[in-house]
């Protein structure tokens, strides 16, 4: 959610001493591009889990103050409400078995976690919505006791100066209000980073615009918000709608949310802080007292820091970073587009698949971009999120004849994204061992044609079918869905129902 903030008011002038400021970062990010200033190739990677607290009746918990006490460990943090909690893994070398060294890592984090947790008689579930959270539990007093979401939250509700409305059509239908940005806390997810020089990050990011979709398709894991079946990933349009400072006539105006997909395929990453100066008013006009080029002029390197707290509050799928380690400046791309679970080793294999297929794609010698249209990159990610592993995608035809067709998501991660994912991993010098066993899951997913999504779906309709009520079928969803996650089978190796007997409520 942003670096470290300060609460406090701001006036007119704040606003425009940060509109200000914001350009001189630009220029200092355009000049240390232009001097290649940037960090050399690392091949690094980086996670970013986020998660919810339940009880042992599946319910929410707002506990993540006394869970973190007891945690007490800085890989832990909090995220926007009591029932969040963020895990954070050091950032790894893409090579060898980091697959593996990461699954030790995340199971043994996890458990800790949850261990402690329990002493509170609350859990771990790692899950893109936790499908028993109420209205009622998503309101401005259940944010956490942290300036910069009191702050961020007071912002946007400003900007938008009216309620903000959730409508979402789905297998169901939800239409509700919200007074605060309460809601987008529901939305759970998984951040990948990577670590890319300046000439490879356009390749990078288009790369991972054009397969954002198929992510999307095959980890789909939130079909569930307030007690109704929406869409298969129902994140992204809680996440833009929750977050949207548009009120009704901006919208039929065609102003972007802050929340969005992207509209082209760019050619360097100065593209994208660029947008988003000229597309989006700054929520937090926050200024450091450095000076970033003076700081260049000395010989220096500015941490451009109102350039990255703006960057932070525009919500892009695929979010530009930038960032200074010993010293030396480097960009990453942030791959937003995953929610979180359902297990330890679908993330990775999610992770996996991702890198890999990212990297071959990012190599070939007539990219996919250049044969796929952005806007309909842009409706494959909503049709992935509506229909999750049933989804079919636009894709460009192989052959001579070019041109683009519809395709089963399934059928393109099989045939064609699979493969090119092996060589992706094999270009990074991954293990053959790592390589196989997680795009293993992946092809067993679309096998079987399961996901986080589509179990919980069945789960579902079967406690339903038992005689369950539906806040109690919800609950016991949530119970199986724990259970089965901290055992760590992948998901679609997970039997559908619930155990029985079947108690009625």
């Amino acid at each position: 959610m942003g670096e470290k903030v300060v609460a406090g008011g701001f006036d007119l002038s704040d606003r425009q001493r940060y509109r200000a400021k914001l350009r001189r970062c630009l220029t200092g990010l355009e000049r240390l591009l232009e001097q290649k200033l940037f960090d050399r190739p690392q091949n690094l990677m980086g996670v970013e889990i986020e998660l919810n607290l339940a009880g042992p009746d599946g319910m929410p918990r707002m506990l993540n103050a006394q869970v973190l006490e007891r945690i007490a460990s800085r890989d832990f943090q909090t995220e926007l409400a009591m029932f969040n909690l963020e895990v954070n893994i050091a950032p790894h070398r893409l090579d060898g078995r980091v697959f593996d060294q990461l699954a030790e890592e995340l199971r043994t984090s996890l458990a800790y976690a949850h261990r402690k947790a329990g002493e509170l008689d609350a859990g771990i579930v790692m899950i893109g919505i936790l499908p028993t959270l109420d209205r009622d539990d998503l309101i401005s007093s259940n944010l956490s006791d942290v300036d910069r979401y009191t702050l961020l939250n007071d912002q946007i509700v400003a900007a938008r100066g009216e309620d903000f409305v959730l409508d979402i059509d789905g297998v169901e239908r939800l239409t509700c209000t919200s007074k605060s940005i309460a809601p987008e806390a529901a939305c759970t997810s998984v951040q990948l980073h990577l670590q890319v020089t300046p000439g490879r990050f356009a390749d990078v990011w288009n790369a991972a615009q054009a397969v954002a979709a198929v992510q999307v398709a095959i980890g789909a894991n939130s079909p569930f918000l307030f007690g109704r079946e929406l869409w298969r990933e129902s994140r992204p349009p809680l996440f833009q709608q929750s977050t949207d400072t548009r009120p009704p006539e901006l919208q039929a105006q065609g102003v972007r949310p802050r929340t969005w997909f992207g509209e082209r395929w760019i050619s360097s990453a100065y593209d994208l802080f660029e947008e988003n100066l000229r597309f989006y008013p700054a929520l937090l006009p926050i200024c450091d007292e450095e000076e970033p080029l003076d700081v260049l002029d000395a010989g220096g390197i500015p941490s451009l820091a109102e350039l990255v707290l703006h960057n932070g509050t525009v919500y892009r799928w695929n979010r530009p970073v930038y960032g200074i380690a010993d010293g030396v400046p480097h960009l990453r791309v942030e791959n937003r587009v995953l929610p979180a679970g359902p297990t330890v080793t679908d993330v990775i294999a999610n992770a996996a698949f991702y890198y890999g297929v990212v990297r071959a794609l990012a190599e070939e010698s007539r990219p996919v971009w250049s044969r796929l249209p952005f806007e309909a990159a842009a409706a494959n990610f909503d049709e992935a999120c509506r229909h999750g592993i049933d989804a079919r995608l636009e894709w460009p035809r192989r052959g001579r004849y070019g041109g683009t067709a519809q395709i089963d998501a399934v059928t393109l991660v099989r045939d064609e994204l699979l493969p090119l994912a092996e060589v992706g991993l094999d270009a990074w010098g991954v293990e053959p061992a790592d390589r196989d066993l997680y795009l293993g899951v992946i092809e067993e997913r679309c096998r079987r044609r399961v996901n986080g999504a589509s179990w919980q779906a069945a789960t579902f309709h079967g406690a339903l079918e038992a005689g369950l009520a539906r806040d109690a079928a919800f609950a016991a969803t949530t119970r199986r869905y724990s259970e089965l996650m901290h055992k760590g089978e992948p998901v679609h190796t997970w039997p559908v129902g619930l155990p029985e007997p079947v108690p009625l409520a």
